[in-house]
């Protein structure tokens, strides 16, 4: 049987392929009802040819969707697709009276939402898992506006969080010798530093000392999910202008630091499935056999909210003089004004220290996005670096301040630990020196 299942969705991949751009669909009606029709069908019991039929005519009628009618979709898949209240209620009586495995396992079914089955059965057609990681990024263009979407997005979660879990992620080197179609997806999903053209991108790939990491899944095939960029150095490096450039380069063999500049997620709809934890301490362990000679694994990382978090800080927080300084930042040469530049540099890294280590969310954890990422992945901050990136999108952000988070292997666990149970940040002697100054610039620490 599973033979011909393969046989059969490679047939009809052969099908979709060669119908598209001649205006055949599956089936000849459009719109919602003919969508809900055929999820309805692809709920009754049949064989798995069906099934897989069904499915790429769900998918096809979906794709042939308008905005509202998406929305109505979700709606409908919210509210009809839920668990059944009485199935659970009577379940819950039966396990109460007779508490074994069994009527635990009926309980556990009656409670898991209808919809979460179609997703599966939907899972089963041909590039349908693609298709299902796009529809939720339709449906999370919507949450803001409809919370009641909320337990939908729960339910793709629940499923993503299986189908891409660790054991599916193949792992590959990206080179300048990579595939053209995968390469243009590099330039378009690069999300930290942006990739201006190819020759921009063959700095990046072509030289012995870069690297590039991306994972991929078998069932998405060249779409990667997450890729880092990085740079082999001697010593670790401050400013990351440098390292896009491509200058002072070395011989692999030897550099002593391996620096990750850009880390970029590719799939929004694959927002919140944690892939970066494992991708950095596979590239670590990769390196380190590749060459032994490095020594130490680091990050040069952006603060992408530190900007916008010190301009929420009203003039009660802060002395008066500092005020009058940070006015200075509203002026676009300020770095280029060496006594301005060199005046502000004191405050900025000791608020920028105080921000990292110090303002939390309401859960306790760092509030800047990428210290949070990589704190929890359990790495330490190591070093803020003054006037790192001064791109127009690195003053905007953090005042060109960017940070080394430092990775080693026999301490990951005992950080993530520190910052998870205590919430307490791993960081250099220097770097809490400079956020303990800053007590005396904020009256009291904010929080989200």
């Amino acid at each position: 049987m599973e033979l011909n299942i393969q046989f059969l969705q490679k047939m009809l991949s052969n099908i979709t392929l060669n119908s598209r751009g001649k205006g055949d669909r599956v089936g000849t009606e459009t719109g919602l009802p003919p969508l809900l029709a055929a999820c309805a069908a692809l709920m009754h019991k049949s064989g798995e040819a069906s099934l897989v039929l069904r499915a790429h005519e769900v998918l096809q009628h979906y794709a042939g969707l308008d905005s509202t009618e998406k929305t109505a979709f979700f709606h409908h898949l919210a509210s009809e697709y839920a668990a059944c209240p009485n199935t659970i209620r009577h379940a819950h009586e039966a396990y109460q009276k007779q508490p074994d495995n069994q009527h635990l396992q009926r309980l556990f079914h009656a409670c898991e939402p209808r919809r979460q089955s179609l997703l599966r059965q939907l899972n089963l057609c041909p590039g349908g898992t693609y298709e299902l990681v796009k529809m939720r990024t339709d449906l999370l263009a919507l949450i803001r506006q409809e919370p009641e979407l909320a337990a939908l997005d729960e339910d793709f979660i629940h499923l993503f969080g299986s189908w891409f879990n660790r054991g599916f992620l193949v792992l590959e080197s990206i080179d300048w010798n990579t595939p053209a179609a995968i390469l243009e997806k590099i330039i378009r999903y690069e999300a930290v530093h942006e990739i201006r053209d190819w020759q921009d991108l063959r700095r990046r790939l072509d030289p012995d000392d870069r690297r590039c990491y991306a994972f991929f899944h078998p069932a998405i095939g060249d779409e990667p999910l997450i890729f880092v960029e990085v740079a082999l150095c001697k010593g670790i490096p401050d400013n990351v202008q440098h390292i896009l450039a491509g200058g002072n380069q070395v011989l692999p063999e030897q550099a002593d630091t391996a620096v990750f500049y850009s880390i970029s997620n590719c799939q929004s709809g694959l927002k919140g499935i944690s892939f970066g934890n494992f991708l950095i301490k596979q590239v670590v362990q990769e390196l380190s056999r590749e060459l032994p000679s490095l020594k130490q694994f680091v990050t040069l990382s952006p603060v992408p909210g530190f900007a916008r978090w010190l301009k929420q800080q009203d003039e009660g927080q802060l002395q008066p003089a500092l005020a009058g300084r940070l006015e200075q930042l509203t002026h676009a040469d300020w770095a280029q004004r060496q006594e301005v530049e060199s005046a502000l540099q004191p405050d900025l890294l000791a608020l920028a220290a105080h921000y990292l280590t110090e303002a939390k969310s309401r859960q306790g954890l760092p509030l800047d996005p990428v210290a949070r990422f990589h704190l929890g992945n359990g790495a330490s901050l190591h070093r803020l670096n003054w006037l790192a990136d001064n791109s127009a999108k690195g003053q905007s952000q953090s005042h060109g301040i960017m940070v080394n988070y430092l990775y080693e292997l026999d301490r990951i666990e005992q950080n993530h630990e520190a910052l998870s149970r205590e919430g307490k940040v791993i960081c250099t002697s220097d770097t809490r020196k400079l956020a303990k100054r800053a007590q005396g610039l904020l009256a009291q620490p904010a929080t989200a």
